[in-house]
């Protein structure tokens, strides 16, 4: 069984489809998914999505982009959805300075004020970093050093995924280790340990090849399974049933595909 442990199911991209995609996914041999929150709004949908569907878990969290509007009840009210029966983590959270407007100081706040939730409830976090690798790490290494989770989509050099190793975070890993330019996440993912890698589609973002460009689903994973395969020198069941393990003991799940299903939690 494949574990998608990062998704965007309450994207208005799948309003057309989003229960006929979620509802076939067992059959498809995706066991279980993990909808990420990037504001109050999709963490409060997460939270239906996760009630509604056994296969269906959820993160509480405000996306970088939402820093700069981000209020204080905000926060608070991501802390309150954190507590909710199937949330398994905080986030995505994290820092975004590709955009020249980007607030540094507003994400940095938000940012450090989640790593405090996730530190109070002491649950996993799911990071988000892009184009702030020395901001996101030095940050990381200070506050977020014990929390365990997830570097998100990762995108940076061997040499800082070392770091986070060392740290004990698990490396997301997705569709853009199909792509032709995606020569240094193959590189990534051949030196990490296969046992702190997790599966991620981020869709309805960033579908492998060859549907690049199109909307993306957790049913493309197989992808990412086969190429991860090729690169590790595994088989593909090699590939699920490990991940598998990897985002249950992350996310704090039993490892049993029925148990997930049911949301039983380990001790």
């Amino acid at each position: 069984m494949i574990f998608d442990t990062h998704i965007h199911w309450d994207d208005e991209r799948f309003d057309e489809d989003r229960d006929a995609l979620i509802a076939g996914l067992p059959a498809a041999g995706i066991g279980c998914t993990v909808n990420a929150g990037c504001s109050v709004a999709s963490t409060e949908a997460g939270v239906a999505l996760a009630a509604r569907y056994p296969h269906v878990f959820m993160l509480a969290g405000i996306h970088p982009h939402d820093a700069a509007g981000t209020t204080d009840a905000d926060l608070t009210r991501i802390e309150e959805l954190a507590h909710a029966e199937k949330c398994v983590g905080v986030g995505e959270i994290g820092l975004d300075r590709h955009w020249p407007d980007a607030d540094k100081e507003a994400q940095e706040r938000v940012f450090l004020a989640q790593l405090d939730i996730a530190k109070r409830l002491k649950m996993p976090v799911a990071i988000h970093s892009r184009d702030a690798s020395e901001d996101t790490l030095r940050i990381m290494q200070t506050e977020g050093r014990d929390l365990g989770g997830v570097i998100h989509c990762y995108s940076y050099s061997k040499e800082t995924a070392e770091k986070y190793l060392e740290m004990g975070y698990f490396l997301g890993i997705g569709g853009v280790i199909t792509y032709k330019n995606g020569r240094k996440l193959a590189e990534v993912v051949e030196y990490a340990p296969i046992e702190q890698l997790v599966l991620e589609t981020d869709a309805p973002y960033l579908s492998p090849e060859p549907f690049r460009g199109k909307r993306n689903s957790s049913y493309q994973l197989p992808l990412v399974v086969k190429k991860i395969a090729e690169i590790k020198g595994l088989t593909e069941r090699e590939v699920e049933d490990i991940t598998w393990a990897n985002a249950c003991r992350m996310y704090r799940l039993s490892e049993d595909a029925s148990c997930v299903m049911r949301g039983d939690r380990t001790k």
